[in-house]
C-alpha cells in the first residue's frame, strides 16, 4: 500500500454560526468538531501522516484544546494562507506520503469506508473525489428568473478529495484564481480528469447552527 497522508483544513472564522469561537473549536458531543473529525482519519488508518493547517493565530487555542480535551492524535501543524488554495498549498509542503488526501475539518462524519473508496481509486485514477446525489430539486437562477434543471445531472461534492500526491503537487503550481473552490477544481484546470466515487450522506460539512443540531442529534444516535 502507498503511504498516505491527509491534509485537514480548518480556517473557519465561525461568523455563519454567530459565535464568537472559530467553527472547527465549536463542541459536539463534549469534544471540539475539529477533534472528532481527525479522529476518523486517525481510525482509519494510525499510521496515517495527520497534517493540520490553521490560522497562526490560533496555534495556541489549539493547542490549550488539545491540553484540555487529552487529545493525543499525531499531527503536524502548518500555517494556513490567505485563502483555502493557499492554505493547501502550504500543507503540501508537509506531505511525504505518495497519496494525499485533503478534508474539510467541519465535516466529522466521513466514514472509513468513504476514505477508503478514495484512497483506493485514486491508487488507479490519480484524481478522485467523493460525491452523493442530489435529493432536492434545483433552479437555475438569473436575476428574477428561474428555469429547472434535472436533479439526476448533478451531484453534491464532498472531502475527502485524494491525489497522487505528485498529481496535487503539479496542479498547485498553478498561479491562485478565484474559480478554484476546491481541490479538484485546480487539478482539473491543470489537465487532470477527476474520477467520483459514492460518498456517505452524513458527511456534512458544518457551517450553521442547524448544521450543530443535526451533528449533535447523529452523534446522539450513533
Amino acid at each position: 500500500m502507498l503511504e498516505r497522508s491527509v491534509i485537514i483544513v480548518a480556517g473557519g472564522r465561525g461568523l455563519r454560526m454567530g459565535q464568537d469561537i472559530p467553527k472547527q473549536f465549536i463542541p459536539v458531543g463534549g469534544r471540539p468538531v475539529l477533534m472528532h473529525t481527525m479522529e476518523q482519519f486517525y481510525g482509519y488508518n494510525e499510521s496515517m501522516e495527520i497534517i493540520l493547517v490553521l490560522p497562526e493565530d490560533q496555534f495556541s487555542y489549539w493547542k490549550a484544546l488539545c491540553r484540555k480535551y487529552d487529545f493525543q492524535v499525531r499531527h503536524q501543524l502548518i500555517r494556513g494562507g490567505e485563502t483555502r488554495y493557499h492554505s493547501v498549498k502550504n500543507g503540501l509542503d508537509a506531505v511525504s506520503g505518495q497519496m494525499v488526501a485533503v478534508h474539510d475539518g467541519v465535516r466529522p462524519f466521513v466514514t472509513p469506508e468513504t476514505i477508503e473508496r478514495c484512497f483506493h481509486t485514486a491508487q488507479k485514477y490519480g484524481a478522485v473525489i467523493p460525491v452523493v446525489e442530489l435529493v432536492d430539486s434545483i433552479r437555475k437562477v438569473d436575476g428574477n428568473n428561474s428555469e429547472m434543471r434535472p436533479r439526476y445531472a448533478y451531484r453534491s461534492i464532498q472531502t475527502p478529495q485524494v491525489f497522487r500526491t505528485s498529481v496535487l503537487k503539479k496542479a498547485y503550481e498553478l498561479p491562485f484564481s478565484p474559480d478554484f473552490t476546491d481541490d479538484a477544481s485546480v487539478v482539473e484546470a491543470a489537465g487532470y480528469e477527476i474520477t467520483l466515487v459514492e460518498g456517505n450522506r452524513e458527511n456534512v460539512k458544518i457551517t450553521t447552527p442547524f448544521d450543530l443540531v443535526v451533528a449533535e442529534a447523529f452523534l446522539k444516535g450513533r
